[in-house]
């Protein structure tokens, strides 16, 4: 992606590894076999060919060239889906990443907690204009924070000032689990960056104040608040919202690493489980290529928030330069497409994965995950050349 994406990454710290040295497999189509049917517009999913998607092929190789040992992309329109996978999804082996396997989704995951607030706004407990501290008192304070001058809007939309954590190091509970107060008590110790509502600035802990505000305001746990609201509403069987201390991955699994590229040569190091509730609703949820085209889906097609409320999630702040055309609304991305017109998702990187997922309005789709999460030359450019590669054909 353009260097304008790259302020809305999620970067996480990495987890202990264990070391595994591998040779690269030769990036080769390999068309998944269609999976069971989730809930889309899509009305089939189809075997794909080298030749079928040749454009779309040539920029996933390039991309997994530059990313993990495999990727994958998920893909077509409202008559139906496609998948394309190279390299493999598990090292040393020959096996490609299906539409139907599990994997992080980082900070994809803050679509799902901005779905539930405007749930909550739709029925009149929260308002997006509101201060903060209105329904958390006394929670957003020091280091130049100020819970009374933030409102839920700014939180949702990373304008409130709070900057970004990158070396997140919050209190543990007695077993390892983290929770959402220590989590935001971490995110406040660095100092406020701006005035809120005057600039973008990405944080996770917007997103985990958010998650204070779910459990304020419903009394319920904030993974058992999302998914009783949006998973299972939706039927996303494939897709889970680990509680703290469920640290496994459902099968089937896309496994993750870390890893360095040296010429032609890898240095992977598998992602051993990590604990989730230190991404919390910023980013621990789970699914899968087919459960998140169909969750965009549904929320683009008004199945999750009233028309309202998703006109204001589609209220996009620029992100950059405001002639690219990049925007964030209150949790979702706006990508302008090489073909016109934009396309609305998010994307997200944590230990083991980079993803993204993006939907257009006329009921386009693609959802692409690698299998490592680099720290250094990230495949950004790589990424968006994939997603409008897929997005635009026959455009």
């Amino acid at each position: 992606m353009s260097s304008t994406a790259r302020q809305v990454r999620l970067c996480a710290p990495a987890a202990v590894c264990a070391a595994v040295l591998s040779l690269s497999l030769p990036a080769q189509a390999q068309a998944a076999p269609a999976p069971a049917p989730t809930p889309a517009p899509a009305t089939a999913t189809a075997t794909a060919t080298a030749g079928d998607h040749a454009a779309t092929l040539a920029a996933l190789k390039t991309f997994q060239s530059h990313a993990g040992p495999g990727a994958a992309v998920h893909a077509g329109d409202g008559a139906g889906s496609w998948d394309l996978s190279v390299g493999t999804g598990t090292i040393n082996t020959n096996r490609p990443i299906r539409p139907t396997e599990h994997y992080r989704i980082g900070s994809q995951s803050k679509v799902f907690t901005a779905v539930a607030v405007l749930q909550l706004v739709d029925e009149g407990k929260v308002a997006l204009d509101t201060p903060i501290e209105r329904y958390l008192p006394g929670v957003v304070a020091g280091n130049g924070h100020n819970g009374s001058a933030i409102t839920v809007r700014q939180l949702l939309q990373h304008t409130s000032g709070i900057p970004v954590n990158n070396a997140p190091a919050p209190r543990a509970e007695p077993d390892g689990t983290y929770t959402l107060a220590a989590l935001v008590e971490d995110g406040l110790r660095r100092p406020s960056a701006a005035v809120p509502g005057t600039r973008f600035e990405y944080s996770n802990t917007n997103y985990e104040i958010l998650g204070l505000l779910l459990e304020k305001v419903t009394g319920g746990r904030a993974h058992e608040v999302i998914t009783r609201r949006v998973i299972e509403p939706l039927g996303l069987a494939q897709t889970r919202f680990p509680a703290p201390g469920d640290r496994s991955l459902p099968t089937p699994t896309v496994r993750g690493y870390h890893g360095v590229r040296v010429g032609s040569f890898f240095f992977w190091t598998d992602v051993l489980p990590f604990e989730p509730s230190l991404f919390s609703t910023a980013g621990a949820v789970i699914s899968t290529q087919q459960d998140l085209t169909a969750f965009y889906h549904a929320l683009l097609g008004g199945r999750l928030v009233s028309p309202a409320a998703l006109a204001e999630m589609k209220r996009a702040v620029d992100v950059g330069d405001p002639a690219a055309g990049w925007g964030y609304g209150l949790g979702l991305i706006r990508q302008p497409l090489a073909c016109g017109g934009v396309a609305w998702g998010h994307n997200g990187m944590l230990p083991g994965y980079y993803t993204q997922t993006l939907v257009t309005e006329d009921g386009r789709h693609a959802a692409v995950v690698t299998n490592a999460h680099l720290t250094t030359n990230i495949p950004a450019a790589q990424m968006e050349r994939l997603l409008n590669s897929a997005l635009c054909e026959g455009k």
